[in-house]
């Protein structure tokens, strides 16, 4: 995080819904700032960095949602990305319970088309991009451990990042330098929950370090939805005089297995919850369905702030990943494996200058990445024996971009913000399987995408820390390998296929009362051309274009420090996320809800922040009703839950604390899904949810 001193007093607090305003010594004092009390002395002012050209929260004409390490942290099994982003309106998770299929994430409703993983949405960490140029990524390697910050983008933001960029979820993890010392903990819980962590960070000279281990075993709640992982994640620091850094960055992520229980009709969700999918539909006998994973991450930055007139930030990252997986059927396909190479980096330069008279802050840059994945598919029998290979095939896609970005303060009170963007994204296949007498034909084969992208903001502070903006916006997507699947054959490139287009208009407000009270309101309205929609052939995703479709909404957050210990947030989401315009063989499906999203959600925090350590919490969060499929024949109910946390902390001496908490999620057993599969075949949508469950650790710090 970011701290810049303004001369008079300006209080910030908790800016953001549900986030406080990190400050030195509150994490071991336990006390909650007071947001009714401004000290006489100067207060940090929140400055955002995701949006690339770091701006003061104020002066950002984008709706920004910031959130802290103690929230991230506090009474947390920090193991799903929900936990700490559940007070972010306009962004919904599914899927926490499924490890081999992966967190779900939408914002605004990108994100919501695929049944696994992330689509759709930018992922970085420290950095460095999880989303792979062709669009897809996975969260299973973040390490919310050592997470110091996340900052999400609510919104098309392609002009930052490129595609895929329907909204982006930044974290940065901690360096040394804000989080000394060394930490343990040892968590259990439901269903055979178990998590042991150890972190330890420090600066020496001009050295600086911080690395957490941890290890996690899950037995699951369904049959068949166990999980095992080790993940590590490290950072080294080395200040090279008072304007030089370079950092180097380590993550390594073990998944032995992660089972995939699959998904269920309504009749067996009523027999049994916690059952599993057999392997043809119909079959007692069940495939061994599930994934196993093993990822390295390398990073290495380097940042000069006296770049000539500017700041020069340069950037290179290397990820390997083999994974493999088991489909929860019995086929000739249902085995995929592959080995990936991404590597890539980028290059920007800051700067600020005078245009005439009026200050301008502008930055340039260029990215650059390149994914190589040797993939394969094998037939799996009842058995689970291999029966050989179906495809083998290598897949490598190549971006490129370029941007500018630029503010203008046309007065002290008045911001107008500038962005272009040219992304360049090759796709190729070369097929190494080719069975004549099986119809099995050459499916190499390549396509390359182009995309401008713009972006206009103006932004108007109508007092010191109140703020109106108005922003607008284009995004692109292209299909990821994946979507690009050919229903009518096992490879290549669907020749229907195209990359969605988007444009974002919204309006906001934000802004900080005396009495503690702070807001967060956008309007919102987005049209997309050719929206990716995903459907079921025996059993296997592919993916076609919704000709067009409307998302629209409003997000509102409040918090309410009404007492130095006392918080209230509210974050609540109204929108309407629709086809406009998709027709195909199935029918016609103008005016239907697009199938995973639910329209209304709200949640509500109260939080209280005793002497030492002590907190507790209590969260209500209502989920809308959302529909299953494109022809909205299948409806899922909305459902209210509510999750229960405290806990409290005891100094042993020096800077020795121990710390002791637990959790309560689902207090009031309700039953509800964990994840919707969209377009399912043989109708199996649900993914059931745990039901109450309960976890607890302990912790020592020094």
């Amino acid at each position: 995080m970011k701290f810049r001193y303004l001369p008079t007093a300006l209080y910030l607090g908790a800016v953001l819904p549900g986030v406080a305003l990190a400050q030195s010594g509150t994490a071991q004092s336990g006390s909650a700032p007071s947001a009714a009390s401004p000290s006489a002395a100067a207060q940090p002012v929140i400055e955002v960095t995701a949006p690339r050209l770091s701006r003061e929260l104020y002066a950002t004409p984008a709706a920004v949602s910031v959130v802290e390490r103690e929230e991230i942290q506090q009474g947390q099994q920090r193991v799903r990305l929900d936990e700490s982003l559940i007070t972010v309106p306009g962004l919904f998770l599914q899927n926490r319970d499924n490890f081999a299929q992966g967190e779900r994430v939408s914002i605004r409703g990108f994100g919501a088309r695929t049944p696994w993983g992330v689509r759709g949405i930018t992922v970085l960490v420290d950095g460095i991009p999880y989303t792979l140029p062709d669009g897809q990524a996975q969260l299973d390697a973040i390490d919310l451990d050592s997470a110091e910050r996340i900052e999400v983008i609510r919104g098309p933001s392609a002009v930052q990042y490129g595609n895929a960029a329907g909204g982006v979820i930044s974290v940065t993890t901690a360096d040394g330098s804000d989080d000394p010392g060394s930490h343990i903990r040892i968590e259990g819980g439901s269903d055979g929950y178990q998590k042991t962590s150890v972190s330890n960070g420090g600066v020496n000279g001009p050295w600086s370090h911080h690395i957490s281990v941890s290890a996690l075993n899950v037995d699951g709640y369904r049959d068949h939805s166990s999980t095992e992982k080790y993940l590590l994640n490290a950072k080294l620091r080395r200040e090279l005089g008072s304007d030089r850094a370079l950092t180097a960055i380590v993550n390594l992520l073990d998944s032995p297995y992660a089972e995939d229980p699959g998904g269920l009709t309504a009749a067996a969700v009523d027999a049994d919850r916690k059952s599993t999918v057999d392997s043809n539909f119909y079959s007692p006998t069940r495939i061994d369905a599930g994934q196993e994973v093993d990822q390295q991450v390398l990073g290495l930055q380097y940042e000069d702030l006296s770049a000539g007139p500017g700041e020069f930030y340069l950037k290179g990252f290397y990820l390997k990943r083999d994974y493999q997986q088991q489909l929860a059927y019995a086929g000739d396909d249902n085995f995929v494996a592959y080995d990936r190479d991404y590597y890539g980096g980028s290059a920007e330069y800051h700067q600020s200058l005078r245009l005439g008279e009026l200050p301008l802050r502008y930055m340039a840059g260029v990215d650059v990445g390149r994914q190589v994945d040797d993939r394969y598919r094998e037939a799996v029998n009842i058995d689970g024996d291999h029966q050989g290979r179906t495809a083998d095939e290598t897949q490598e896609a190549t971006s490129l971009g370029a941007f500018l970005q630029g503010d203008l303060d046309l007065t002290e009170r008045w911001t107008l913000s500038l962005g272009t963007r040219y992304d360049r994204v090759d796709f190729d296949i070369d097929d190494d399987y080719i069975d004549l007498a099986n119809d099995d034909g050459d499916d190499s084969g390549d396509r390359t995408f182009e995309q401008w992208s713009g972006s206009a903001g103006l932004s108007f502070r109508y007092l010191p820390t109140h703020q109106v903006y108005l922003s607008t916006g284009t995004s692109f997507e292209t299909p990821t390998f994946a979507e690009f699947a050919n229903p009518a054959g096992v490879g290549g490139f669907n020749p229907g296929i195209e990359p969605q287009k988007a444009w974002n208009r919204e309006i906001g407000l934000r802004g900080n009362f005396d009495n503690g009270l702070d807001y967060d309101v956008a309007l919102f309205s987005t049209r997309v051309r050719d929206s990716l929609v995903s459907y079921q052939i025996d059993g296997r995703d592919y993916y076609r274009n919704a000709g067009k479709s409307q998302q629209d909404g409003i997000e509102a957050a409040l918090g309410w420090q009404f007492q130095p210990s006392w918080r209230l947030d509210s974050a609540l989401t109204l929108a309407k996320y629709e086809f406009d315009d998709f027709e195909d063989a199935d029918g016609n499906y103008d005016g239907n809800r697009i199938p995973g999203l639910p329209e209304k959600t709200w949640v509500n925090r109260l939080t209280w922040q005793g002497l030492g350590q002590r907190f507790a919490t209590v969260e209500t969060q209502y989920i809308g009703s959302m529909m299953a499929d494109d022809a909205n024949e299948v409806k899922i109910d909305d459902v209210w839950l509510v999750n229960l946390r405290g806990g409290d902390g005891w100094r042993l001496g020096g800077d020795t604390w121990l710390k002791g908490y637990v959790g309560i999620r689902n207090l009031f057993d309700r039953e509800h899904y964990a994840n919707v599969i969209i377009n399912a075949t043989n109708a199996r949508y649900f993914d059931p949810a745990p039901g109450r469950t309960v976890y607890a650790g302990i912790g020592i710090d020094f």
